[in-house]
């Protein structure tokens, strides 16, 4: 029987001799050494890291280092560190800088072999461009998850540990209702104290002296829906959040993150260009988003609804977006998201898929562009 010589894309296919179990090298999956040689490569671009830091870590570093010490120097004049406003205000930050943070970064990794003239070299030598692609995310990922959750679970332990105390009642227009109650016991409860109910909320024009649980009862069963949306949120702005709830809003957090970085990936491999398509994602964060969010166009309210911005701001943990709302939309099945959405909100199903599509099909055109690219 005649052998022939392996040709090079079978030799990059096979285990080398005495290395039984060794990944084949066109292999679509990456190897452990071509993640951690991506992650490096990353990490070598000290000026991308330095924006990471900068964006992500330093205003919340920032913020609460200097209220700490004011705080220990002079304690009667400067409250504590931390406060439910202030957790829900930087949170927001971390999503808004870490979602264009993420995004350079994910740009960066798309493009680097590009701009460093590495991409034919690595063709050549057989390795499999889906590989080349997919190790890229880990890679990537490992940079950005461990820096937010850091920086997240400081703002946590500022506001569980030097914030200011919880209140035990709920200021609904200036009458104090007790927290924790449901939409039955917060209507049973206005009821049951009609003088109050009657001085404080905007039930219309209503005699203070004279109003009893009979005559109120009806009024409060109009309005309960958008006072009941109005106590939570009063409830949740003056409540450091559960243990559970930070849980949520580190998940949402991350996952905010992580599409960015994503989508920033997929897009750079389809342009090449790591300028413009950060241009094009910090357009979409700060400019785009925000206005299909708040304003809706007739005949578009569906298109509107495909951004990734709006999905994922549907279903913002209720203690990062308190609305008026009762239900809080949708969103609330997942992490309890209310939104700060000034549009009706998509069905779970929507949100969901909407989300998912963006970080699949992100991912699929980057994959697809890296494998059809001339090398």
């Amino acid at each position: 029987m005649t052998t022939t010589e392996p040709s090079l894309s079978e030799a990059g296919s096979a285990p080398a001799p005495g290395r039984r179990g060794t990944p084949a090298l066109g292999a679509w999956l990456p190897t452990w050494d071509l993640i951690t040689t991506k992650n490096l490569e990353i990490r070598k671009r000290r000026g991308l890291m330095i924006t990471m830091v900068v964006l992500i870590v330093l205003p919340t570093v920032l913020v609460l280092g200097l209220r700490l010490l004011f705080h220990a120097v002079d304690p009667h004049s400067y409250g504590p560190a931390g406060s439910p406003a202030l957790f829900s205000q930087l949170t927001n930050l971390m999503a808004e800088f870490g979602f264009i943070a993420a995004a350079a970064l994910g740009a960066a990794a798309g493009t680097t072999d590009l701009s460093d003239g590495v991409f034919r070299h690595l063709v050549i030598t057989g390795r499999s461009r889906l590989a080349l692609y997919l190790a890229r995310i880990p890679a990537g990922l490992a940079i950005t998850v461990p820096l937010v959750a850091l920086v997240f679970a400081m703002n946590c332990l500022v506001t569980s540990y030097q914030g200011t105390p919880s209140a035990t009642s709920v200021g609904l227009y200036g009458v104090n209702v007790p927290e924790h109650l449901d939409q039955a016991g917060l209507q049973t409860w206005l009821v049951q104290h009609p003088q109050q109910a009657a001085s404080g909320l905007p039930l219309g024009p209503v005699n203070t002296n004279t109003i009893t649980p009979a005559q109120i009862r009806p009024v409060i069963e109009k309005n309960i829906a958008s006072l009941y949306g109005n106590y939570v949120a009063d409830e949740i702005s003056g409540s450091n959040p559960a243990v559970n709830e930070m849980a949520k809003i580190g998940l949402w957090l991350e996952l905010e993150v992580g599409i960015g970085f994503l989508v920033g990936l997929g897009l750079g491999s389809l342009t090449g260009q790591r300028t413009t398509t950060t241009i094009v994602l910090i357009a979409l964060e700060i400019i785009v988003t925000p206005v299909l969010a708040h304003a809706q166009i007739p005949h578009f309210i569906n298109g509107q609804r495909l951004v990734i911005g709006i999905a994922m701001d549907q279903l913002r943990p209720a203690a990062l977006a308190p609305g008026t709302s009762a239900g809080g939309g949708p969103g609330h099945v997942l992490f309890g998201g209310r939104g700060a959405l000034g549009i009706p909100p998509m069905p779970t199903w929507a949100m969901i898929s909407v989300i998912v599509g963006w970080i699949v099909g992100w991912s699929v055109i980057g994959a697809w562009r890296m494998m059809t690219r001339d090398a």
